[in-house]
């Protein structure tokens, strides 16, 4: 009775399942490490704009709030992006004819806004306003980082989910004073983590926030 499989055929069989199974592996490890890499999360990738604005001259340098350029930040679930009309307010003043500012000027001239790219922009499907946040105390810093040390601006953390849930699902660590939300520097603060742990508290029970319903898919994805 002759042989099917060859003496070796075993062997063969097992260095393929083998092989396969290390490529799964090496798979998963190369797939968990590009979303963790600041190729996937842009972390500290700077985005080319019309114009070099510096958030470390006009925040850091200036002392210029958030909010005077983000108008709707407070009331919208988008912070708005600069209008023409603000860069204005003091460049038709202040180096009225510098080149880098040739945009803006244009901009002016034509009407047209001026077309700047988000640095933190989130996808599609995921549903976040700026004004409910910003209105219980989650600071600018927390999610923008130090604006005020960036001479162009740059994404400070990786908006994944994980990020979210970590705040929504101890929303008392985040909550600061609403009315200092656009601090840049909060190193005094962090002094004293009992009187903030003890604030945060009191405002989760006075604002009724539930943290165990805050990370239904829901809040997030509607």
């Amino acid at each position: 009775m002759s042989q099917i499989f060859t003496a070796s055929a075993d062997t063969r069989l097992r260095t393929v399942l083998l092989a396969i199974f290390f490529a799964l592996i090496a798979g998963g490890l190369f797939a968990g490490g590009y979303m963790d890499s600041s190729y996937a999360t842009l972390v500290g990738w700077v985005q080319n704009q019309p114009v070099p604005f510096s958030h470390e001259h006009h925040v850091g340098g200036l002392g210029i709030d958030c909010r005077y350029c983000h108008t709707t930040v407070e009331t919208s679930k988008h912070a708005g992006l600069p209008a023409t009309h603000i860069c204005m307010t003091c460049h038709s003043q202040l180096w009225t004819g510098a080149p880098m500012l040739a945009p803006v000027r244009e901009s002016l001239a034509s009407g047209k806004p001026i077309a700047w790219q988000r640095v933190a922009r989130l996808p599609d499907y995921v549903y976040f306003d700026h004004a409910i946040h910003i209105a219980r105390g989650v600071p600018c810093v927390s999610c923008h980082g130090r604006v005020d040390k960036m001479p162009l601006m740059a994404r400070a953390v990786a908006l994944q989910m994980q990020f979210c849930l970590g705040c929504h699902r101890n929303p008392a660590a985040a909550l600061h004073p609403p009315d200092q939300v656009t601090r840049m520097d909060w190193s005094d603060w962090n002094k004293h983590p009992e009187t903030h742990k003890l604030y945060g508290q009191l405002m989760v029970k006075t604002y009724g926030i539930e943290p165990a319903k805050l990370d239904d898919c829901n809040i997030c994805h509607r």
